[in-house]
C-alpha cells in the first residue's frame, strides 16, 4: 500500500499532456460468406473505439482481391453508408488506432494491404515489437523498402521473405524472428488468421455467429454483434479460418503468460471478459481491496468518469459509504480540445469534468480514479472540488503508481513525464493538493485479480517479462555509467 498524508513541503509544477495511459489499437476479423462483413466490422470497431480514436480502417476480401478503406479520425468520421456498401466480400478485418510515437501519420493507418508471392494480404496489429529497429535495419540492408513507421510493415516483409509455402508457415517463421507484444488479424483472398504472442500480452478472442467466425481484441465486440464467445486465443497460438472451418496450432514453446495488467485497470471495456476475468468485477474488487488498505472517513465517494466508476463502487460498498456521480463528464469534448493559454486550459478541464456543487459543498469527498500518470488532471479536479466548497478531498487510486515506461504498445511516454517516477507519494499528494493520496498495492491488485502470476506489470515494478528494446538497454547502460561517473567525480 502507498499512502501519503498531509505534507507541508511545497511541490514544484509537473508538466505533461493527457493524464492517462493510451492503448495503441484494437483489431477485429470476420469470416462469413452470408454476412455483410464490412458493416459488421464497422459495428465491431464502434465497440472497440475506446482502444484507439485516431484512425480506423476496414479491409474486405471477395475471393478475388482485397479492398480497403481507412482514414484518420473516429469510426463515425471514416465510414459512410456509401463506403460500406462498396466494401463487398465474404470476410473482413478492421482496426482502430491510437497514435504512439510517429504513428500519427496518415500512411500509418491500418489494416496494411499489400501483395506478395502468393497474392494479396491484409494485416492489422495490436502491440509493439521490441526488436523492430534491429529487424528493420537488417531488412533494409537486404533491399526491403518501407513506407510507414509501423511494426506491422516489418512483419509483412518477413512474411514475404518466407512466403514460398503456406501463409501459416511464413507466419511461423516470422514469429520466430520478432520479439515483443502482438495480437494480429491477417487476411488473404481465402483465409482469416488470428495470432497472439507467446506471452499473451495483448488480448485476442474467438467467437461465432451462425456460420461465421470472428476474432476480436475484446469480447464486448462479439456481444455487440450478438455473437457467441467461444474462447480466448491462447498465448502462442495461430488460429486459421477457411472453407474447411477452424483449425489452430501453437507456434513457439510456451512461456509464462504476461497479459497486460492495465487491460483490467483501465484499457478494456467493463463488459469484456479477458482470459477468464470479467473486467467490471476486477475493477470493483480493486476498489474493495483499496478500501481495506486505505479507508478514509468521507461523506461521499465520487468516481472520475468513466474508468473510475467500478473501483469507486467497490470502495464505497466495502466501507458502506454514500456513492454518487458527482463529477459530470461532457462526452462531446474531443481529445484535441487543447488550448495554449492557461485560462483556456482551465476552462477546458471544467468543460470536460464539472462537479455537482450541491453534492460536495461542505463534504469530505473521496475521489476514486484508476491511475495517475502525469498528475495534471488530478490536480485540476482537486482544485475544482475545493473551489466548489468541498471541506476535504481525498484521492484514491485503484492501481499502484506508474513508475516506468511500457515498450509493448502502450503510450506511457517518457519516464521523465511519469510523476510517480519523479516524486514520492507524499510529494505527489502535495503537488495535486489533496488532503490524502492512496494507491492500491501490487499485492492488493493481485488479490483483486485472484491471481498472483500471469500479468505484465512492467510499468508498475519495472519487471519486463518480454524484454526491452536493444536501444533502451544501451541508453540505460549509458545512463548508469554517466551516473557512476558523476558520483566518482564528486
Amino acid at each position: 500500500m502507498f499512502h501519503a498524508g498531509i505534507n507541508k513541503k511545497a511541490g514544484e509544477e509537473f508538466l505533461g499532456q493527457a493524464d492517462k495511459l493510451e492503448e495503441a489499437c484494437g483489431v477485429f476479423g470476420i469470416y462469413g460468406s452470408e454476412k455483410d462483413v464490412a458493416r459488421l466490422t464497422h459495428y465491431a470497431l464502434y465497440a472497440l473505439q475506446h482502444r484507439g480514436q485516431e484512425s480506423a480502417g476496414v479491409a474486405v476480401s471477395d475471393g478475388q482481391g482485397i479492398k480497403v478503406h481507412k482514414g484518420r479520425g473516429l469510426v463515425a468520421d471514416v465510414f459512410s453508408d456509401r463506403v460500406l456498401t462498396d466494401l463487398t466480400g465474404h470476410m473482413a478485418i478492421g482496426h482502430v488506432q491510437y497514435s504512439t510515437m510517429g504513428s500519427g501519420l496518415a500512411v500509418n493507418s491500418q489494416p496494411l494491404v499489400c501483395q506478395y508471392l502468393k497474392g494479396n494480404l491484409a494485416i492489422a496489429h495490436n502491440g509493439n515489437l521490441i526488436n523492430a529497429q534491429e529487424l528493420k535495419e537488417k531488412l533494409a540492408a537486404d533491399g526491403s523498402v518501407f513506407q510507414s513507421t509501423l511494426d506491422v510493415e516489418i512483419m509483412v516483409n518477413l512474411i514475404a521473405r518466407y512466403g514460398q509455402g503456406l501463409l501459416e508457415e511464413a507466419l511461423l517463421k516470422a514469429m520466430r524472428d520478432i520479439q515483443g507484444s502482438y495480437a494480429l488479424v491477417v487476411m488473404t483472398e481465402d483465409k482469416l488468421i488470428g495470432v497472439r504472442d507467446p506471452y499473451g500480452n495483448r488480448p485476442l478472442c474467438l467467437g461465432k455467429m451462425d456460420n461465421a467466425y470472428l476474432l476480436a481484441s475484446e469480447s464486448c465486440a462479439l456481444d455487440v454483434l450478438g455473437a457467441e464467445f467461444i474462447r480466448d486465443v491462447a498465448p502462442g497460438e495461430i488460429v486459421v479460418i477457411d472453407q474447411a472451418g477452424l483449425h489452430s496450432r501453437r507456434f513457439l514453446p510456451s512461456v509464462e503468460r504476461a497479459l497486460c495488467v492495465f487491460e483490467f485497470i483501465y484499457f478494456a471495456r467493463p463488459d469484456s471478459n479477458i482470459d477468464g476475468i470479467n473486467v467490471m468485477e476486477a475493477r470493483r474488487a480493486m476498489g474493495r481491496e483499496l478500501a481495506k488498505e486505505s479507508p478514509v472517513k468521507a461523506d461521499i465517494v465520487l468516481p472520475v468518469p468513466d474508468s473510475g466508476i467500478a473501483g469507486a463502487l467497490g470502495y464505497a460498498e466495502a466501507l458502506n459509504l454514500f456513492f454518487d456521480m458527482g463529477l459530470m463528464k461532457n462526452r462531446y469534448i474531443g481529445r484535441t480540445f487543447i488550448r495554449p493559454e492557461q485560462n483556456e486550459r482551465n476552462l477546458a478541464v471544467r468543460l470536460k469534468l464539472n462537479p455537482v456543487t450541491k453534492l460536495v459543498v461542505g463534504k469530505k469527498v473521496a475521489v476514486v480514479d484508476d491511475s495517475i500518470v502525469r498528475g495534471t488532471t488530478s490536480k485540476k479536479i482537486v482544485k475544482t472540488l475545493r473551489n466548489r466548497g468541498a471541506a476535504e478531498v481525498h484521492l484514491l487510486i485503484t492501481s499502484p503508481p506508474v513508475i516506468a515506461p511500457c515498450y509493448y504498445g502502450i503510450d506511457t511516454s517518457e519516464r521523465a513525464q511519469l510523476i510517480a517516477a519523479q516524486k514520492s507519494p507524499a510529494e505527489i499528494r502535495e503537488y495535486i493538493g489533496a488532503d490524502s493520496l492512496s494507491y492500491l498495492s501490487i499485492e492488493g491488485l493481485y488479490r483483486a485479480l485472484q491471481q498472483e502470476t500471469g500479468f505484465c506489470t512492467a510499468c508498475l515494478n519495472e519487471e519486463y517479462s518480454l524484454g526491452i528494446p536493444p536501444e533502451e538497454k544501451l541508453g540505460k547502460h549509458c545512463s548508469e555509467i554517466s551516473s557512476r561517473q558523476r558520483k566518482e567525480a564528486r
